[in-house]
């Protein structure tokens, strides 16, 4: 069985035996062997090549918001895409933006350089990397709408450019969730506009999140996909389940769509919420919700 601790070799910046909790917006998660903060295309090339040599499982994962890791943790290694990998260059019209750099910190220079296109993602809780990955949108929005192209690397570990139209964007989907890709950087195409209107769709954006969403607690965002012709946190309203506990798992007693951590919620106790809603819900009003977020490890 290879060493594990050899990473040090190809990387400074790895934590061993690291808490997950302390990486996602759940703050919730088991322990990882190795947990690599990634500052090159060139290091995660060099990680994942050991990885593979080796027989060693790794993840990619970015500000943590969309994911549940497992109370039994991860096995292997987690390639985080963060602050390492996070410059912006702005040119024209034209974003050119690393996969680490977090939406709200776009925004900001987005809003410095007047260009319209981007208020709808500046309080997705997220990275760009991880916004491209499912697509994230809201109100209206969707990153499909503003990315021009892609860069990544590939499963067999080349680096391509891919204009935006061929990557299979769909609700809350892209080609990359199909495995193997990593997302490093892309080009987002925005427009031109007038700073303080801007600035104050920003602002109303922002404040609508805050006035409806549970911000002070910890969670994954919205739980589960909205199902078509429906809103799931409707449904689960409307099935008498806002502010249902199961431990430390709670559905949000201010927005039913977002099962929240009380503060000792574990992974179980948040599966387990997850699936007596489902049921619920299938029960009452013949719905199946689908999670939208990511569950990682095993149970």
């Amino acid at each position: 069985m290879i060493d594990i601790k050899r990473l040090l070799d190809i990387t400074d910046d790895v934590l061993f035996d690291e808490e997950m909790s302390r990486h996602t917006t759940f703050r919730i998660g088991g322990k990882v062997d190795a947990f690599v903060n990634a500052k090159s295309k060139d290091e995660i090339i060099n990680v994942v090549k050991f990885c593979n040599d080796n027989n060693i499982p790794y993840m990619i994962m970015g500000n943590g918001s969309n994911m549940l890791v497992s109370d039994k943790g991860i096995r292997g290694v987690v390639i985080s895409i963060g602050k390492g990998m996070s410059e912006c260059r702005i040119d024209g019209e034209l974003v050119y933006a690393d996969a680490g750099i977090m939406m709200s910190v776009l925004a900001k220079k987005i809003l410095e350089a007047n260009l319209s296109g981007f208020e709808f993602a500046s309080g997705i809780p997220g990275t760009l990397g991880g916004g491209i990955y499912m697509n994230a949108g809201a109100y209206g929005g969707e990153m499909k709408d503003i990315v021009k192209d892609v860069t990544f690397i590939t499963p067999d570990g080349e680096i391509k450019t891919e204009n935006g139209e061929n990557l299979d964007f769909g609700y809350r989907h892209s080609m990359f969730e199909e495995g193997g890709y990593i997302i490093l950087s892309c080009t987002l195409k925005l427009k031109k506009g007038n700073h303080d209107e801007i600035k104050a769709l920003m602002a109303d954006y922002n404040k609508r999140r805050s006035d409806k969403q549970p911000l002070t607690q910890p969670s994954a965002g919205s739980t589960f996909k909205r199902p078509e012709g429906y809103f799931a946190g409707k449904l689960i309203q409307d099935a008498g389940l806002m502010g249902y506990s199961i431990g430390g798992a709670m559905v949000s007693d201010k927005h039913a769509g977002f099962v929240v951590n009380k503060g000792t919620a574990t992974a179980e106790d948040v599966l387990n919420l997850i699936e007596y809603i489902q049921k619920t819900v299938y029960e009452k009003f013949g719905v199946k919700l689908e999670p939208e977020v990511r569950l990682i490890g095993d149970r």
